[in-house]
């Protein structure tokens, strides 16, 4: 049974306490816990600030040693470096990425987390967040709540999702960016892949996946900088006429690098009838 999100013994329950009790029922390797008034956030035992990997330096080397290790071990090669870098931002911004996603899903509450009041604790799967702000709809009942700031309607909520995800991620390429030897809209196509595909997974667990793919269709409609294209669902064709559901993303994770023989089902480096083939003998198994 998967923790649900702890609070101080007294504290009332924040606007996105049952979002986040959700996601840790629906994915046990995000609960949450919510830091009190003065609480300090963890240290030791495995934990890191996000902060501390925007920094990019020694926590970011330890954070990273940790990706490393792990393709030594699973598949008995050392990753180049910039490579075990992007895996780590990939596992990192997967994951933190729904702190904002799924109570906007879930709740329409737009929880506010610079890298300051986020750490995080990858091998148990927990993070520790210092909730703050958070934006609503003007018929949210908690709108009344002390850090509620109230937008007009569901375009202006969606807008603050972009800057929520923007404020956290930023910082975060910053010390990434330099391990990984890319970039500006590379980066930020890294992330935008990861805040897709993390809230339709999430979404598909819980019952919604139909709705995730519809909000993530308005929310990244493909001119949303600095966020890369569009949220890229679509259907081709099979062999047999039936229709495959699709992903297209906007970034490569470099496995290929590892495992030449192993390519992703929609890698962007994959030919369109190279991905259909693929989908459709994983259909058929």
């Amino acid at each position: 049974m998967s923790a649900p999100a702890q609070i101080m013994p007294g504290r009332l329950r924040s606007a996105v306490t049952d979002a986040y009790d959700r996601l840790a029922a629906a994915y046990p390797d995000a609960a949450v816990i919510e830091l009190g008034p003065g609480q300090p956030h963890p240290r030791g035992a495995g934990w890191v600030r996000a902060a501390g990997l925007a920094a990019g330096d020694g926590d970011l080397d330890s954070f990273l040693a940790w990706d490393d290790e792990q393709v030594l071990r699973d598949y008995g090669q050392r990753g180049r470096p910039d490579v075990v870098a992007g895996f780590g931002l990939h596992r990192y911004a997967w994951t933190a990425c729904l702190l904002i996603t799924v109570p906007w899903l879930l709740h329409r509450r737009v929880p506010r987390l610079p890298v300051e009041n986020v750490s995080y604790q990858r091998t148990e799967g927990r993070f520790a967040v210092r909730t703050g702000t958070f934006a609503c709809l003007p018929d949210d009942p908690a709108a009344a709540l002390p850090g509620a700031r109230v937008v007009g309607d569901e375009e202006a909520l969606r807008a603050e999702v972009r800057e929520a995800l923007t404020e956290h991620l930023e910082p975060l390429l910053g010390g990434f960016g330099p391990r990984m030897r890319r970039r500006g809209r590379a980066l930020w196509a890294v992330v935008t892949d990861d805040v897709v595909e993390g809230l339709h997974y999430i979404g598909q667990v819980v019952g919604e996946g139909e709705r995730a793919q519809r909000e993530l269709e308005l929310l990244l409609p493909g001119s949303t900088r600095p966020f890369v294209g569009t949220a890229g669902f679509r259907e081709v064709a099979a062999s047999d006429g039936a229709a495959l559901p699709v992903r297209d993303r906007v970034s490569c994770c470099f496995f290929y690098t590892i495992r030449p023989a192993e390519m992703c089902d929609n890698c962007p480096r994959t030919c369109g009838n190279g991905r259909i083939a693929k989908l459709t003998g994983a259909a058929a198994s």
